[in-house]
């Protein structure tokens, strides 16, 4: 079966421009593009998404394919970056979890793993970071968040038109915002444990000057796990609220 470009005219040029658009975005856009959803159903959502959305944006598209596949190549790719780069600069906020789960694996002794195993390649230590991100896609569903996900697709033609060039400046500027803001959350929902820590290894310090003969390690070590997961059990509601706020918020520029 053989395609001419002529044959890509119209509603079949739509639609694939369209896809090339959407489908590069939910790949990345948290929390549908995250690594717990499946492929499948990230590229289903995808084809529905182009369904609804190409009979609304069909005018901001050529009625007739280029006369040459580099032309059309290039109209695609131009989609597809518009999608990723969309798709990249929401992603960024989901790091702000990723973050503080770092942070408070480290405080909390599981990080030590890491230099212990370097096979591993950090996942003993990203224990944490993996849940309160699993977590957080959860909830994000469960409070109807992932609506702005899909109402990011829409707001993309509005930051960048079709045929249009990348507003590189502006995009720059939301992304240095996007990592500032999200790396002082990260540090926000975990700075009790930072302070615990450092409370926690400075008395156990006194303790090892004062008893040197007493393994100070094999005490802190256990106490620190112990009171870091209660801390947590006991914080994560107000946590994983300051990040839905956030989400909101950060993800409302797209719109």
């Amino acid at each position: 079966m053989h395609i001419t470009l002529p044959a890509l005219s119209g509603a079949v040029l739509v639609y694939l421009l369209v896809f090339s658009r959407c489908g590069a975005m939910l790949m990345l856009l948290p929390p549908i593009g995250d690594i717990n959803v499946p492929s499948r159903v990230r590229l289903m959502l995808a084809l529905a998404v182009t369904m609804a959305m190409a009979p609304t944006v069909s005018a901001a598209y050529p009625a007739a394919a280029p006369k040459t596949a580099i032309a059309l190549a290039v109209m695609i790719g131009m989609e597809v970056t518009a999608g990723v780069l969309i798709g990249t600069l929401a992603r960024i906020i989901m790091s702000s979890i990723n973050i503080a789960g770092s942070m408070i694996a480290n405080q909390m002794g599981l990080s030590f793993a890491e230099s212990l195993d370097p096979t591993s390649h950090g996942q003993q230590g990203a224990v944490i970071g993996n849940f309160l991100s699993m977590l957080a896609v959860v909830l994000i569903f469960s409070a109807n968040l992932h609506h702005l996900a899909i109402g990011a697709v829409a707001g993309s033609y509005h930051l960048i038109p079709p045929g249009s060039a990348l507003p590189t400046a502006d995009m720059a500027e939301l992304a240095i915002r996007l990592v500032s803001g999200s790396f002082a959350l990260g540090f926000q929902l975990s700075a009790p444990f930072i302070v615990f820590g450092f409370a926690v290894n400075a008395g156990f310090g006194v303790l090892a000057r004062m008893q040197p003969q007493l393994q100070v390690f094999f005490i802190a070590t256990p106490f620190n796990i112990l009171v870091g997961f209660v801390m947590l059990t006991l914080i994560i509601g107000t946590m994983m609220t300051i990040f839905l706020n956030f989400y909101g918020q950060q993800m409302a520029a797209f719109l």
